[in-house]
């Protein structure tokens, strides 16, 4: 990918982004996604919200400096974090983050290492001790770092932003209740396989990490109803496909609850819940842009293509594209 095309500010406002609806490579502006849609078809969202999660601080034996980027909490209370330097940590390292001290648990493997917390409320501790990691490509700056969040942020826990939500305002919603387009909620917790590129020749081969995430009873609810409707179920973001998908039932709607997926979703995969797809422009090489493959064949190269042609911009803060799902 050319470095000119990857998105170095955010344009404001939100809905301002250009939409390409690959269907028919035809160029349109976000905030006119509703036309784009049907009444009676059905957005789904991802209400999570990026924690604090890059922790700088210094070994408390040696005065070090290490950099953590927290990842998840596991079932244990442990956390899972991004580590560097981390082949100079061992098991019993302290680490002191102005105030926070995490003690590493394991020798770190391919960058990751597990810590325990002092904190009584660990998410308040991380809140108060850390900053939002933006994205290592984006060179810009943020005015606000709330512009990192999506307005339908509200359950912190992820490592990365769902960036295809960045796009929408009031003022898209408004339109597509207007259409009579609800827009409905999953939680999933991004975590690393969202942001970090393959290390593997053969896509077969890639060990996908896992994600916590929720679907609730009203959403599940929701996507049945729009299955009676014959309506479609439009997915914003990688992320939500990948909820939507782990929490499939037998009959192209979804079972509530919440788990931990590292469905790993590529060329070859039966997509049963989700029929069209808005997203961002990914990286080569990531799991992201597998997705896509899997989910619209061999067109997204051609949607690709015609996007760096006519100057779309890519990756977090850049612009969107639609696309429907291969066998639709």
């Amino acid at each position: 990918m050319p470095q000119w095309a990857i998105a170095q500010s955010a344009i404001e406002p939100r809905h301002d982004a250009r939409l390409l609806d690959t269907r028919d490579l035809s160029d349109h502006t976000f905030v006119d996604l509703a036309d784009l849609l049907r009444p009676g078809d059905l957005v789904v969202v991802n209400e999570t919200r990026v924690r604090a999660a890059r922790l700088i601080g210094k070994r408390r034996e040696t005065g070090g400096r290490v950099e953590l980027l927290i990842l998840d909490q596991l079932e244990d209370g442990s956390w899972v974090a991004l580590a560097r330097p981390a082949r100079r940590l061992r098991p019993g390292v302290e680490i002191d983050f102005e105030g926070l001290v995490a003690t590493v648990l394991d020798v770190p493997k391919a960058g990751k290492v597990r810590v325990v917390l002092d904190a009584e409320d660990p998410e308040q501790a991380i809140s108060g001790a850390g900053t939002v990691p933006l994205p290592p490509y984006f060179a810009g700056e943020l005015d606000d770092p709330e512009r990192y969040q999506t307005m339908f942020a509200a359950a912190t826990g992820s490592a990365a932003a769902p960036t295809a939500g960045l796009h929408f305002t009031e003022e898209v919603t408004r339109r597509l209740e207007e259409r009579d387009i609800p827009v409905v909620t999953v939680d999933l917790h991004v975590s690393l396989d969202t942001f970090r590129p393959m290390a593997v020749e053969n896509v077969a081969d890639h060990d996908m990490h896992s994600e916590w995430c929720a679907v609730s009873s009203s959403t599940a609810e929701a996507v049945s109803m729009t299955r009676g409707r014959r309506g479609r179920v439009v997915a914003i973001g990688t992320t939500v496909v990948r909820a939507l998908e782990s929490m499939a039932d037998t009959s192209g709607g979804v079972e509530p609850g919440e788990m931990r997926t590292d469905l790993f979703l590529k060329p070859g995969t039966r997509f049963t819940v989700v029929d069209m797809l808005v997203t961002n422009f990914h990286l080569p090489g990531s799991t992201l842009l597998v997705l896509l493959a899997g989910f619209m064949g061999e067109r997204w190269r051609g949607a690709y293509a015609t996007a760096l042609d006519r100057g779309y911009r890519f990756l977090s803060f850049g612009d969107a594209m639609l696309a429907a799902r291969e066998d639709t």
